[in-house]
């Protein structure tokens, strides 16, 4: 069996490696010079057909290019940095960027403007600043460490990191931001697991966005991860062609917990240039939310929510069940009945 890192060393990355079938040359050589690619050969063997759920996620589009509405930075994250590649928005924790690639491109990548690219500058001495900045700020609680993906990392370099937040007394708990578990599960070895365990409580959330994507591989992938006591938690991004519509995202939810992984989010797409030919409306996501609640276990239902532009944090988008609240509450139950409850209290 091939190592991950020899699958990674194999990804396709230019336009020569491109399998005709999927895509035009021409189309690709001109968008991977803004936004970059790569495939591994792993992710690239879920791809059935071009336009797929799994290609849209991988394969770039020349609507990349023809992007006239979003954003290059949609979230403000460069002018909430106090340091280099450390996003500080909410008052309790903060987001650490720890590396600059991925196992797999996403075309709908939130930081697609810098991703693998030489735009995304992550060294020592930036990601020294970022260990500083959380000792010195003692209301950060909770860090989420991000990229990229931080299990792109070897295993010493991601312990280093581990062990210093760890030390850090303000540090209640760490977070990892992965989509290996997805795009490379070979990279979840026992000792990355036997390694990360010492660093609890540690929580991770991965990122699988249509039913495909949890293949035996996957599933083996979050149950070492599920069983070295590491709670796992999922964000799945509402993509139009890949997942907006009940059935699939239901079929996706419920098939998250059978290996162990608990749906955590369903995000609006953010407002990020390159993406906006993947991005639904808002009443797309909360139908399929009225389709879900009730419908399937509510340990598979996620929040739907918006990254809201500008920095100005998540909101959640329920679908809204109440037609009147004053003394009494009237309310719509998930099969359409009207309901009351004593408010009265």
């Amino acid at each position: 069996m091939q190592s991950w890192q020899t699958i990674l060393k194999n990804s396709i990355t230019t336009l020569d490696d491109v399998p005709e079938h999927l895509v035009s040359g021409k189309e690709i050589g001109t968008i991977t010079q803004m936004y970059p690619m790569r495939i591994n050969p792993y992710y690239l063997s879920l791809i059935k057909e071009k336009h797929d759920p799994i290609w849209l996620q991988a394969v770039p589009q020349q609507a990349e290019l023809e992007d006239t509405v979003c954003m290059a930075d949609p979230l403000d994250e460069e002018n909430l940095s106090p340091v280099a590649n450390l996003i500080h928005k909410y008052p309790d924790r903060v987001l650490f960027l720890v590396t600059n690639q991925c196992a797999m491109y996403c075309r709908f990548c939130t930081r697609k403007r810098k991703v693998g690219t030489t735009a995304m500058v992550i060294k020592d001495t930036t990601i020294q600043a970022g260990i500083d900045y959380i000792r010195t700020t003692p209301q950060v609680r909770d860090v989420l460490i991000s990229g990229g993906d931080p299990l792109l990392l070897n295993d010493e370099r991601l312990e280093w990191i581990l062990s210093q937040l760890h030390a850090i007394p303000s540090v209640d708990i760490i977070r990892i931001g992965s989509r290996v578990p997805c795009t490379l599960p070979m990279r979840v070895t026992p000792a990355l697991c036997t390694m990360l365990k010492k660093y609890h409580p540690l929580y991770i959330n991965t990122h699988f966005n249509h039913p495909r994507e949890i293949t035996p591989e996957a599933a083996k992938a979050c149950t070492m991860l599920a069983d070295a006591g590491i709670p796992l938690g999922c964000q799945t991004v509402l993509m139009k062609g890949v997942n907006d519509d009940v059935t699939t995202m239901a079929k996706l939810l419920t098939k998250l917990l059978t290996i162990r992984v608990k749906p955590y989010y369903l995000f609006q797409g953010d407002l990020s240039r390159g993406t906006n030919h993947l991005r639904t409306s808002i009443q797309c996501g909360q139908n399929i939310m009225r389709g879900l609640i009730g419908h399937i276990s509510g340990m598979a239902i996620p929040t739907f929510a918006v990254d809201g532009p500008h920095g100005k944090g998540k909101v959640p988008l329920t679908p809204n069940y109440i037609q009147s609240l004053d003394s009494q509450l009237v309310f719509t139950n998930y099969q359409g009945e009207t309901c009351f409850y004593d408010n009265s209290a």
